[in-house]
């Protein structure tokens, strides 16, 4: 059926304008398939682009309007020996259960057969010592294959199917040299007991499949630990909405949404779209897609996002953004993208075990072919090849630096951090300089009120519900300091001047001070607000002028006035640091890194930033070119310079950088030009990617030594005759398992 299939009715367009499928992927054993894979797809006519992700096993092609690659793309994939079939996220879970299940009773018979024969090896090894006759051998070599021969037919399934399967296609792959050597020891091990040979091998057959099966195993929860942490974002999904059509509510799926649509979300329930509120109030915990551990109120004009929970009142939303077009979609494709990018350690890692695989055959070949010309018996050169076929299977090479990239990721998406390329680990971990954009970087995206400690809270509370009425960007800034309330009814706004409306009897105004009647234009002095490092370490926020120097309307004041009869307030209006800057600048200074502001702010504006972090190289006024040369000239240097900076405006100086980093909005994910984006208010994910990156390079290049020292040391004993197949089975196992062990050294929290 898979050849007639028509992927094209499973398409849907992607954002380059080509089309797109999700296939998942059955019959891949190692990272060696990626590259497999990939080419078989790739050279079809019209394909633009083949994504492999080893992680889940899912496989995304694009291809033109038009071409016939659709029609072809199972075929290819069956001629290489894989099966593939649309993904549907429920029928992956199935299979993934069912997966873990296999691999679980496999281990469990191979475990219990290998101890039972080790049982009975152990006392013929005794009595070929001591006095063993012949005929009780012979017993316990015919108990062992009664015991072996069956249990290794239904452990090695995995193997051996995924080798068929790979000889149909006419190609190899990990578990081809893996099957044979399993196989040859069974053989070798019947006819030797027929001829009442003292040694048989059945034990090595079956130690070989259960260390590899505890290896493939850690390898399947070590894979489905990390997708489960993607999967929290699918759990998060409502299947329905509560959508108003006309006066009247009815239930919906949630994939028939259409921007425009308003919807009711009762307390208890999941957001089923992005939207805007258009009434109610409520506290939603929205931690898991923004990275902010507090529930946030939310009132009329908040923005809340599909995924979130909404706890308190029932909301009235306006749908922004549904149908795949939501954050939370905009995360999975980033999550995707990072898991099915490649380093350029795994790409080399990739080459060698391509090469390597067909030189374990011909080095297996030619050991038996040389201990025949050397004068060895038939028995001796096979069993040889036979040990040199497991001890040199590239299981250790293959996984080395897969096993690292998987267990990063993961470690690296509970920092709140997704990766945009394959080799940003890597350069992530030669950083030593680090320069910070100001505005929406080090500082909050959206100003606050700066003075609030110093009016009257019912004051602030009457202004803030007044500028719940007005789009201006000041009036905006100080509404978020209401607790969630409805606007005043009746409140008028003039353009450009404020909003006023009546209160109890008594005219409150909210704007200019000319609006508001107040005789003295108030000033605002560029460093108001702003706490030095030593205050904000004992507990004072720090802020900074949303506009630096202000006397006047033209100058962009950062104030706002408010008057209620014969009350009366000035609001400043400022830029928040975020509220860890001083102690990740602190962390990132320890590391021995060199810290940098460049910012297009007027250095007014910029100075009392960079003083009250501690950072003594700082330029502001800067045109986007500027920042460039400075950071190329830091190129020439030597430096390898990581460039935090919005993600939007900061486009060219990210470019220019080593690399990259964004805390970006969530409104502006699907923007993210940097090279990995994270979420939420905090600065420490920056910490966080240097302190994971730095360690999975180390890891990295740990199982690459271990891997290769393993091979150099192997090779040549197993060629000379000094290990028994059971000892390389032992050995190859092994050093799977170390490798695989070390790599889960990465998933620990920075």
């Amino acid at each position: 059926m898979s050849d007639t299939l028509d992927l094209s009715l499973y398409a849907k367009p992607d954002e380059d304008g080509t089309l797109g499928v999700d296939l998942a992927i059955d019959g891949i054993t190692c990272a060696a398939c990626i590259n497999r894979i990939e080419g078989a797809v790739r050279q079809l006519p019209g394909v633009k682009d083949v994504r492999l992700n080893y992680t889940n096993r899912r496989l995304h092609v694009a291809w033109e309007e038009g071409a016939s690659a659709p029609a072809q793309i199972l075929p290819a994939l069956e001629s290489r020996g894989y099966h593939g079939h649309p993904f549907v996220p429920q029928r992956a879970e199935q299979e993934e259960a069912d997966e873990a299940r296999k691999l679980t009773r496999c281990l469990g018979v191979a475990g219990f057969a290998a101890m039972n024969v080790m049982l009975l090896s152990v006392s013929v090894w005794s009595g070929n010592v001591t006095d063993i006759t012949p005929e009780t051998r012979d017993f316990f070599h015919w108990a062992s294959a009664l015991i072996a021969l069956p249990a290794a037919a239904y452990a090695g399934r995995p193997f051996f199917a995924s080798a068929w399967r790979a000889l149909k296609a006419r190609t190899t792959n990990m578990d081809v040299p893996i099957s044979i050597g399993v196989i040859l020891a069974l053989g070798m091990s019947v006819v030797e007991t027929a001829n009442h040979a003292k040694e048989a091998y059945f034990d090595s057959a079956l130690m070989l499949l259960f260390f590899l099966l505890v290896g493939r195993t850690l390898d399947h929860t070590m894979r489905r630990k990390t997708r489960a942490v993607a999967g929290n974002l699918a759990a998060l999904r409502a299947d329905t909405a509560h959508r108003f059509d006309g006066d009247e509510v009815v239930s919906v799926p949630v994939s028939v949404l259409k921007p425009d649509d308003r919807l009711l979300v009762r307390a208890g329930e999941r957001v089923p779209a992005d939207g805007v509120v258009v009434s109610g109030v409520s506290e939603i915990d929205d931690s898991l897609i923004t990275g902010e551990t507090m529930r946030r109120k939310v009132a009329t004009g908040a923005i809340v996002y599909a995924g979130s929970m909404n706890y308190a009142g029932a909301l009235t939303l306006k749908v922004t953004a549904a149908g795949g077009n939501a954050l939370i979609d905009d995360i999975e494709k980033l999550l995707d993208k990072a898991a099915s990018a490649k380093s350029k350690a795994m790409r080399l890692a990739d080459r060698a075990a391509r090469v390597y695989a067909p030189v374990v055959h011909l080095t297996a070949a030619l050991t038996c072919i040389g201990w025949l010309i050397a004068g060895a018996s038939t028995h001796d050169a096979i069993i040889t090849a036979i040990a040199v076929l497991i001890i040199t299977c590239p299981c250790a090479l293959a996984l080395a630096v897969p096993a690292v990239q998987v267990v990063t990721s993961g470690a690296l998406f509970r920092a709140g951090v997704m990766l945009n390329a394959g080799d940003a680990i890597e350069r992530l971990a030669e950083v030593d300089t680090v320069i910070f954009d100001k505005t929406g970087t080090l500082t909050l995206p959206e100003p606050r009120v700066a003075n609030a400690s110093m009016l009257d809270p019912a004051l602030l509370q009457m202004a803030a519900r007044l500028a719940l009425s007005s789009r201006h960007p000041l009036a905006m800034a100080l509404a978020r300091e209401a607790s969630p309330s409805m606007p005043y009814d009746g409140a008028i706004e003039e353009p450009g001047r404020g909003v006023r409306v009546v209160i109890d009897g008594v005219e409150a105004r909210l704007g200019s001070a000319e609006f508001c009647g107040l005789a003295h234009t108030p000033v605002i002095p560029a460093q108001a607000g702003i706490q030095s490092q030593e205050r904000h370490l004992t507990g004072s926020l720090p802020w900074v002028p949303a506009s630096a120097g202000t006397s006047g309307a033209e100058d962009g004041n950062s104030f706002i006035c408010f008057v209620h009869g014969a009350q009366s307030a000035v609001i400043a209006i400022a830029q928040q640091l975020r509220p860890d800057a001083v102690e990740v600048v602190a962390a990132l200074r320890a590391r021995a890194l060199d810290l940098r502001i460049l910012s297009g702010d007027r250095s007014e504006a910029v100075a009392p930033v960079a003083a009250a972090l501690g950072i003594e190289h700082w330029q502001g006024a800067l045109k986007p070119a500027d920042k460039i040369a400075v950071i190329e000239e830091l190129k020439r240097q030597g430096r390898k310079v990581l460039m935090v900076g919005d993600g939007l405006n900061d486009a060219p100086s990210l470019a220019a950088a080593h690399v990259s980093l964004s805390p970006i909005s969530a409104a502006d994910l699907t923007q993210a030009q940097a090279d990995a984006v994270f979420l939420g208010e905090r600065l420490q994910p920056v910490v966080d990617t240097l302190i994971v990156s730095r360690r999975a390079r180390r890891l990295m290049t740990e199982n690459l030594i271990l891997a290769v020292v393993y091979n150099l040391i192997a090779v040549p004993i197993a060629i000379a005759g000094l290990v028994t197949p059971l000892i390389a089975a032992l050995a190859m196992s092994g050093s799977s398992l170390l490798v695989t062990l070390n790599a889960l050294r990465g998933g620990k929290s920075a």
